[in-house]
């Protein structure tokens, strides 16, 4: 093991780690403006207690994850230093924007809506929610245009051995990245009714009150409108993923040899005819590259070298994040047909609920391994190698001691952030003023 393993693994560690806040983060800032919307318009107790509610979990997380989202930055001057200078001139356009823009309206809003509590109007103080919850995702956007530019990089040119853009538009409109970010924002809204869902169904299983019922409910939804957005959008990143990342694609099926009429592989020894090659193409004859075929003409193309991803890992992380993706979404489907017509919901159903909370984060964990590591052994897709990008000059120790300190303090912050969320949903809702008797008289109608 050299430097080169020993600091992948680490930038692996922490970014994998930093994106468990981000996808709850996305879904739940909008979700709490949703409840607050409901509140402004009805009046009613019960959501305003529920926006508090939720509130502070969304609160928790979202400084959960600003804190290990600063690792991030340090990693590129500590041990990529050659990818930050190749990239540079490239990422300073959308990580300024997304810093000077998005992260400071998402704050900036956020902080207004922190303390506007009884200080500022209904309207201004709703207002600030969802403009804290656009900027999240408009932070997003961002970061996922130039995360998609690694994987097909446009609008630029080579000078000097660096990047150099051309053309900011063509960047932000990234075909890869227009397919990316409502893939990666759909399942943060899935990661987001799972919690919402986990929560209530905590709550179902303690009490029958209504509006934990209705927080389902608009969970469910969320969860199920969501799926439809990361299918389709998944759909359209597997056809791109055919043309701009072939070798990704093979090794995430498993074929060795291009072959015409690809099967889509369940798992080893399941498979469906012809279904990849009309995945990728429309057509069900159409051929599919193989990574041996891929792995000699990249040879030929760019030099000798291993062109391959891991194939192990990239084969089983495609297939957790579909598996336990459509097993979140199928949960809400059939929580959605369980309670049609205001009927109670069951506590078998409630508890599968809180069950099923590791699934969409493991589904989204999956996803983000396939996305990076299927992008190997390049950083940048035909420009620049992996083993390029690293620092020169840092040693196997000096890497090793930083792994080692993030490695506790990540550990010491997911047993605090595990303690604040428990913590927080054991106590519950804070208790309001009485709801008017019209309200008591009609629980059923409340949703």
């Amino acid at each position: 093991m050299d430097a080169l393993d020993l600091a992948r693994w680490q930038f692996g560690v922490t970014t994998v780690y930093h994106f468990l806040f981000v996808p709850l983060t996305i879904g739940l800032g909008v979700f709490v403006a949703g409840l607050q919307t409901a509140w402004h318009r009805t009046g009613k107790e019960h959501y305003l207690r529920l926006t508090k509610f939720f509130g502070k979990l969304f609160l928790i997380n979202f400084a959960m994850g600003v804190v290990t989202g600063i690792v991030q930055e340090f990693q590129f001057g500590m041990n990529w230093s050659e990818y930050s200078t190749f990239v540079g001139d490239v990422f300073g356009a959308p990580l300024a924007l997304e810093a000077l823009l998005a992260f400071f309206m998402e704050s900036t809003f956020l902080g207004l809506w922190i303390f506007g509590w009884d200080r500022l109007p209904k309207r201004v103080h709703l207002a600030c929610i969802w403009a804290a919850a656009i900027g999240s995702n408009l932070s997003a956007y961002f970061i996922l245009a130039a995360n998609a530019w690694m994987k097909h990089p446009v609008g630029y040119e080579v000078v000097d051995g660096r990047a150099r853009m051309t053309d900011l538009w063509a960047v932000l409109t990234n075909s890869t990245a227009l397919a990316q970010v409502p893939h990666v924002i759909g399942a943060a809204f899935i990661v987001a009714g799972g919690f919402v869902l986990a929560v209530s169904g905590y709550w179902l299983l303690r009490t029958r009150a209504a509006m934990w019922r209705g927080a389902a409910r608009a969970a469910l939804v969320m969860t199920a409108v969501a799926g439809v957005v990361v299918a389709g959008s998944g759909d359209i990143s597997g056809k791109l993923a055919y043309e701009q990342q072939p070798m990704k694609l093979a090794a995430a099926e498993g074929l060795e040899r291009d072959t015409a009429g690809a099967g889509f592989t369940i798992v080893p020894g399941v498979e469906i005819p012809e279904l990849l090659s009309f995945l990728s193409t429309g057509d069900p004859d159409a051929v599919v590259q193989g990574t041996e075929d891929i792995q000699r003409r990249y040879e030929e193309r760019f030099g000798p070298g291993d062109y391959r991803p891991d194939p192990v890992v990239v084969f089983w992380s495609y297939r957790v994040m579909i598996g336990f993706g459509l097993a979140t979404v199928g949960l809400s489907v059939l929580g959605l047909w369980l309670t049609r017509r205001r009927r109670a919901m069951p506590p078998w159903l409630a508890r599968l609920f809180v069950l099923a909370l590791p699934l969409p984060l493991l589904a989204v964990t999956a996803g983000w391994l396939l996305s990076e590591i299927g992008r190997q052994p390049w950083t940048v897709t035909g420009e620049l190698l992996t083993a390029a990008s690293v620092s020169p000059g840092v040693s196997l120790t000096e890497v090793a001691v930083s792994l080692t300190i993030f490695t506790l303090l990540y550990g010491a912050l997911a047993v605090a952030e595990v303690v604040l969320l428990t913590r927080h949903v054991r106590k519950g809702p804070e208790e309001s003023e009485p709801a008017p008797v019209a309200e008591k008289l009609e629980p059923s109608l409340m949703y």
